[in-house]
Order: C-alpha cells, then sequence, then structure tokens
C-alpha cells in the first residue's frame, strides 16, 4: 500500500476514534434504545459462542465502555477490553475499574504472537477499512486451536424485512438518535456502515482467507446480526 492511502486509512481511523470519543457516556444506552433491548441478547449469544472455560486469556476487541467484557470477568477469566477511542476507553475505566483497558488498532495489535485462546469482536470490524488485516492480527496474536467470534451487523434474510429495516436505518435512526445523543451524525455514518457491510457470506469468505478453519456463521434476529466464528488450526 503506497504511503498516500496509508496516510489516508490513518486520519479516517482517527476520525471515527473521536467520533467514538463523543458519544461515549451514552453509546451503550443509545444501543439498547436504538436496538429495542436486542443488543443484549445479541451480547449473550457472543459470549455462549465463545465457550469461554476457566483458565483462558481473552482478547475483546471494539470493547468500547467494557459491556461486552464484563461477562468474562464476572466469570473469573483473564480479558483485555480493547478500542481505538480513548473516550470509550475512559468511560469504562470509570465504570468497570477491575477490568483491563488498552488502547489498540485492530489492524496492528500491541501484543504478543500467540497470547489469547479466544478473541472477540463485536460491532467493531465494519469501521476498519483494511478489515481483512483486522482478521490476520486477531489471527496472530490467537493461539493454536483458539477460537474467532465476530458478532456484527449483517443482511436480513427475508426481503420484505431487509427493506424494512434498510428504510429504517437510513431514514428513522438518525432523527431518533437526534432526540438522544448529542452528536445525530455519528449515527448517520454509522447507518450507512451497516448498510455497505458485505454480507454473511461474504464475511465468511473473508475470515476463511485470513487462515481461520472451520468458519461457520449464525444468524441473530433474522440476519440482523450475525455471529461469525473460526478456529486456529
Amino acid at each position: 500500500m503506497d504511503s498516500v492511502n496509508r496516510a489516508d486509512l490513518d486520519k479516517k481511523s482517527e476520525e471515527v476514534s473521536a467520533m467514538f470519543d463523543g458519544v461515549a457516556p451514552k453509546y451503550d444506552l443509545m444501543n439498547t434504545l436504538l436496538s429495542l433491548g436486542q443488543d443484549r441478547g445479541w451480547r449473550k449469544a457472543t459470549v455462549k459462542a465463545a465457550e469461554p472455560a476457566p483458565g483462558q486469556r481473552i482478547l475483546d476487541m471494539a470493547a468500547g465502555t467494557g459491556a461486552s467484557s464484563v461477562p468474562y470477568a464476572e466469570a473469573g477469566l483473564d480479558v483485555v477490553a480493547a478500542d481505538l477511542s480513548e473516550g470509550m476507553l475512559a468511560e469504562g475505566r470509570r465504570r468497570h475499574p477491575e477490568i483491563d483497558f488498552v488502547r489498540a488498532d485492530v489492524t496492528d495489535l500491541p501484543f504478543e504472537d500467540a497470547e489469547f485462546d479466544t478473541v472477540t469482536m463485536s460491532f467493531g470490524l465494519r469501521n476498519v477499512a483494511e478489515y481483512p488485516k483486522a482478521l490476520r492480527e486477531l489471527y496472530r496474536v490467537t493461539k493454536s486451536g483458539g477460537t474467532l467470534v465476530i458478532c456484527e451487523f449483517s443482511t436480513p434474510t427475508w426481503p420484505p424485512f431487509r427493506r424494512i429495516y434498510q428504510e429504517y436505518l437510513m431514514r428513522a435512526l438518525p432523527p431518533a438518535a437526534s432526540i438522544f445523543s448529542s452528536n445525530p451524525e455519528s449515527y448517520t455514518y454509522l447507518a450507512e456502515t451497516i448498510r455497505d457491510w458485505p454480507a454473511q457470506e461474504q464475511l465468511a469468505s473473508a475470515v476463511a482467507e485470513a487462515g481461520w478453519h472451520g468458519v461457520q456463521y449464525r444468524n441473530l434476529t433474522g440476519g440482523i446480526v450475525a455471529l461469525h466464528r473460526g478456529f486456529k488450526a
């Protein structure tokens, strides 16, 4: 990749990070409101797919304020909550001082090879311009036999519902966010990233191309969200 493209990607990454800094205090509340409470079930499904076991070390990437990391910490596991947004991390440290929060770029992780038994990433991969590189980095820091779980917005499987859902994303979500958020423009951006994100099969192929084996996915809420899981041979 040439230096111009690299600089553009770095600038975009910092812009996204700054956007999340601004919404950190109300981020979890907004997720619950705009998903009509479905986000809690999605997080539970992610933890179940990760199959955490005592003694494991887990990397929870795109952890934000730590809502997705709490179940692992409560189970007594060694969990690292990583995110690029310092605002999110600061809010997470305030809420959950018992959890280790680390600022990290998923395309260039500050961890050793084969450091984690399980790596998870919830609702963050679509914000990464070089997401195939992110999948390779997650592979690098995972132990042999370890597990990857990606929880991400996806494509509803029923065409009539898909059209309704896309209308909601682009027309209803940003105005609704403006009622509760001080930065409604960020939710316009989020709606666009959801709409433009690859469908389930495309993402499964990208995960496999990054080196992960036995890649499968499961739809949640009719395909609004999909869980992708793979293993490091």
